[in-house]
């Protein structure tokens, strides 16, 4: 089975390599490290901690992790991996300047796999929620290099899917790897396909120990008061082919009743942005871009400035990337994309730390436990339809004390459950020498 799963790897890669040169024609990110796909890049100077998180909104999850990491060993580089152009650039900001190393995972193929490993030398690797390798894996494994599975999480869906393929995923759960799962249900899941009872573990999820960045909530404040004033302002982030027309159904529907509100529409992928944009023409939609916007007010994401949109101008179009927090401290009411299509849902506890109401709609199994927590606790409703997604927001822009008291709960709900990231170094501290640890971490914990 690893010999088939090898060569049709190997037949994938020159399709996923023009697929990504394809991509670049409109988006000249996807030129960037095309060498590292295959392995390729500078040799690292010292062994490192490596920690892979696939696209974005991995990313951005892991940054309590990384931020612990650095204060917890100051003195062991970093190397982060990631998959999509979006994740790469998010791993940069996270780091700063000359704080560690960002690379594209290669593919999993052996010579790839070999390359990268034989450059790169980590003495642990972290690997962010659900990314199981074969070959990857292996190698590490024959390197004797610790695998730490962190804030796993695994569909039932996912299981099928893994049983079908027999011993090529049960044989990744090597005696170097450990799973820190989410959930109890999670870890059952990971037992089921193969993971040993006592190389599972159950840690919680990092997302709970996101730390707000006052500058961003500042940011929100001065944002909002630049743009709409006191017009009332709800937020769609992380949306998806599909639900923007949803979306935008409900705000028209709203509108009625609330004449002067304003949509902040923020798809999840900045390629979108042109069919968004075209989308909002196409129904004669007054709206404005963000990337666009200018005046007198800076709103401290990325340095951009912002004017007070025009008072027939319904929709500001989020075509910037790395804004979402700000934005979300900006509105009134977070609506969280991928969930009123098949996608799964996205990060619920972001506009809930920040102390919004939060909107989901039924597709949440990405991060099932976290969506039945935040519903059952009040601190977010659930809508099915641009109907009653309309009726929603109404109710809510309507009565401030109920959306007080939504906020209060979801940052109730987000305190109460950290801890994650300082059970996951624990684990990790076992397998890099005491002498690399730093003095002040008992002050940082």
């Amino acid at each position: 089975m690893s010999f088939i799963y090898s060569c049709l790897i190997r037949c994938a890669v020159p399709f996923a390599y023009a697929a990504i040169l394809w991509r670049g024609v409109r988006d000249r990110s996807y030129w960037q490290g095309l060498a590292e796909r295959l392995g390729f890049g500078p040799a690292l100077p010292a062994q490192g901690i490596w920690l892979h998180a696939v696209s974005l909104g991995e990313m951005s999850a892991a940054a309590p992790l990384l931020k612990a990491l650095r204060v917890r060993f100051p003195d062991i580089p970093l190397l982060l991996t990631t998959a999509t152009p979006a994740g790469r650039a998010r791993a940069r900001a996270l780091l700063g300047d000359n704080q560690g190393t960002v690379r594209f995972l290669p593919y999993d193929t052996p010579g790839s796999v070999r390359r990268f490993l034989a450059r790169t030398r980590p003495r642990v690797a972290i690997i962010m929620e659900t990314e199981l390798w074969p070959n990857l894996f292996g190698a590490c494994a024959r390197g004797a290099i610790p695998v730490l599975l962190a804030s796993a999480r695994l569909s039932a869906k996912s299981v099928s899917q893994y049983r079908r393929f027999g011993r090529l995923f049960s044989d990744v759960f090597s005696k170097n790897l450990l799973v820190a799962a989410q959930t109890a249900d999670d870890a059952a899941r990971f037992k089921s396909i193969g993971a040993p009872e006592e190389q599972t573990r159950v840690i919680g999820n990092v997302k709970f120990d996101l730390q707000l960045d006052l500058g961003s909530v500042e940011a929100g404040r001065n944002l909002r008061a630049a743009y709409a004033g006191t017009r009332p302002v709800w937020i769609a982030g992380s949306t998806h082919a599909g639900e923007d027309e949803q979306l935008l159904d409900a705000h028209a529907s709203l509108l009625k009743a609330q004449p002067s509100a304003v949509l902040l529409l923020a798809p999840r992928h900045k390629d979108r942005f042109a069919a968004v944009a075209e989308l909002l023409t196409r129904r004669e939609i007054k709206f404005a871009r963000r990337s666009q916007m200018t005046g007198s007010e800076m709103t401290g994401g990325e340095g951009r400035v912002a004017t007070r949109l025009q008072s027939d101008t319904t929709v500001l179009l989020v075509d910037t990337i790395g804004e979402l927090s700000a934005l979300y401290a900006s509105a009134d009411v977070a609506f969280v994309g991928g969930s009123l299509v098949a996608i799964g849902g996205h990060n619920l506890l972001e506009p809930a730390a920040l102390g919004l109401p939060v909107l989901t709609g039924p597709s949440y199994f990405n991060a099932a436990e976290i969506a039945r927590l935040l519903l059952a606790r009040g601190a977010a409703l659930q809508v099915a339809s641009a109907e009653t997604l309309a009726a929603v927001l109404k109710r809510l822009l309507d009565d401030p004390a109920m959306r007080e008291r939504m906020g209060l709960i979801g940052k109730e709900i987000v305190a109460a459950n950290r801890g994650s990231v300082a059970r996951l170094l624990a684990l990790i501290e076992a397998w890099l020498p005491a002498e690399h640890r730093a003095a002040a971490w008992q002050a940082y914990r």
